[in-house]
């Protein structure tokens, strides 16, 4: 491919970069053995600069700065930036700097470790993400749905919800300790190498794996393990890195033979199984015994070593389809449909959930009332509108109303707040016409009006970003 080319606009860096991503996946998935030797000049690419500039400069973290002190945000001179980034990975001078580590706290009390990088380490890092995603995509199994381009969280838990429906009644379910911070670099590394064969792009990565933390207590601290949460480039690594367990379960699915080998298998009173990987969230379903899906922890604890990993004991539990579980934010669960005996899989949002989003409502409404309603509305509507657009495809109807309902009443007692020497009538006439909080132009979004409607199956025909059919083997 021909690198040599001007700084263009963005639609046509835009339509580049889709044309040798396109070319790209469509190589690796011709051919599964090919390792790709000359990727460095991709990512030097002024095309695929331009884009991995403009995704950091829109993403939501453009806000923060790293060690130097810039965000994304505030960059003026961005070709100038771009343009002395592009001389120094020609030169081969580029080294990225530590990242400056952030603590955000957790609902169980705990803090998830951030790692935010410079604005010029993101852009290399998307940059490298733009020609490396293609390639990796072509490798990863149909099983995992977390950080994957076309995958969301909706397309597991109905996968959960088929599988259960058809027998696979007992959930191991698993959470994997510390993931991002403990992945071996070298076994990373030995898995990234299967597919490129560039050293300079290879060293780059690498780069960027020991690049180092400052923390937060100003103390700089090696990298010797893991890869920093929050980085652009961290989720397809990690993924990288947990392909090898999506690997080991294919393998085993593979071995099952059939739809009548496993049927046959089941009925001489062995199991079959399968995962479901969101990151480092998975589930494997069993249609067998308890036994059985008890037997598979070793197993899945046996395919995370050589990666370093190793399974949370404290989040790792066996559970029956009956009793129910939560994955994602949805709570899974078969129970008898409301006056009829049949049993079906009914998926809901999760209590945790519920709760921590009417923490959020909570709080919005408990701060301070000297701001007009149209502000609390713009903040409280874009968390409803989000909230129930995740949810919407479950038997979320009654928690979507009493959502609606928690929120209205909120709202109606910080109303009451803010004017303390007013009647209710006057409040009424004033803020609620239809009884739904206003103000100007702005309404309180009703989560109770909002449509509900079963996600659509799609399997293993997910297509990818870079071809029209799907990718895996059923």
């Amino acid at each position: 491919m021909n690198t040599a080319a001007p700084w263009p606009d963005l639609d046509k860096a835009e339509s580049r970069v889709l044309h040798i991503q396109a070319k790209l996946h469509r190589w690796a998935t011709g051919d599964p053995n090919r390792r790709f030797d000359d990727l460095y000049n991709l990512v030097c690419d002024p095309a695929v600069l331009l884009v991995g500039w403009t995704r950091v400069r829109r993403n939501k973290g453009a806000r923060s700065a790293g060690v130097d002190g810039v965000a994304p945000r505030s960059v003026v001179f961005a070709e100038t930036m771009l343009g002395g980034l592009r001389a120094e990975l020609k030169a081969r001078v580029f080294q990225p700097v530590p990242v400056r580590e952030r603590s955000i706290p957790k609902a169980n009390g705990k803090s998830r470790r951030l790692g935010i990088a410079t604005a010029r380490d993101r852009v290399v890092q998307a940059a490298l993400k733009l020609v490396l995603e293609p390639i990796l995509e072509a490798d990863f199994s149909p099983c995992s749905y977390g950080f994957r381009p076309g995958r969301r969280a909706q397309d597991a838990i109905e996968e959960i919800r088929y599988l259960a429906a058809r027998s696979y009644e007992w959930v191991l379910e698993g959470d994997i300790e510390s993931c991002f911070d403990e992945i071996s670099h070298s076994a990373l590394m030995d898995r990234l190498r299967r597919r490129v064969g560039d050293k300079r792009v290879l060293a780059l990565v690498k780069a960027f794996l020991k690049a180092g933390i400052l923390g937060e207590d100003g103390a700089m601290r090696d990298t010797i393990t893991g890869t920093p949460q929050g980085g652009i480039l961290s989720p397809l690594l990690s993924n990288v890195a947990l392909s090898a367990l999506d690997e080991h379960f294919a393998r085993a699915w593979e071995a099952m033979g059939d739809f009548n080998a496993r049927a046959y298998r089941r009925r001489k009173g062995q199991a079959t199984y399968r995962i479901i990987r969101y990151a480092d969230d998975f589930v494997v379903m069993v249609a067998g015994t308890r036994a059985h899906a008890e037997g598979l922890r070793e197993e899945v604890a046996a395919a995370l070593t050589p990666m370093g990993l190793r399974l949370s004991e404290a989040k790792t539990r066996i559970a029956h389809i009956d009793e129910g579980f939560d994955f994602l934010g949805f709570h899974i669960q078969r129970h008898e449909k409301r006056g009829t005996t049949k049993r079906y899989i009914y998926t809901y949002p999760a209590k945790k959930a519920l709760l921590a989003v009417c923490a959020k409502i909570r709080a919005l409404t408990r701060g301070s009332t000297n701001q007009p309603l149209a502000v609390l509305l713009d903040r409280i509507n874009p968390i409803l509108r989000g909230w129930t657009s995740y949810f919407k495809h479950g038997a979320s109807k009654a928690t979507f109303a009493y959502l609606g309902a928690f929120t209205w009443h909120r709202v109606r007692i910080w109303l009451r707040h803010k004017h303390k020497r007013v009647s209710w009538k006057w409040l009424r006439d004033r803020y609620l016409p239809g009884w739904r909080p206003t103000d100007g132009k702005a309404v309180l979004l009703n989560p109770a009006a909002v449509t509900v409607s079963r996600y659509r199956y799609r399997g293993q025909q997910i297509p990818s970003p870079w071809s029209a059919t799907g990718t895996g083997q059923p």
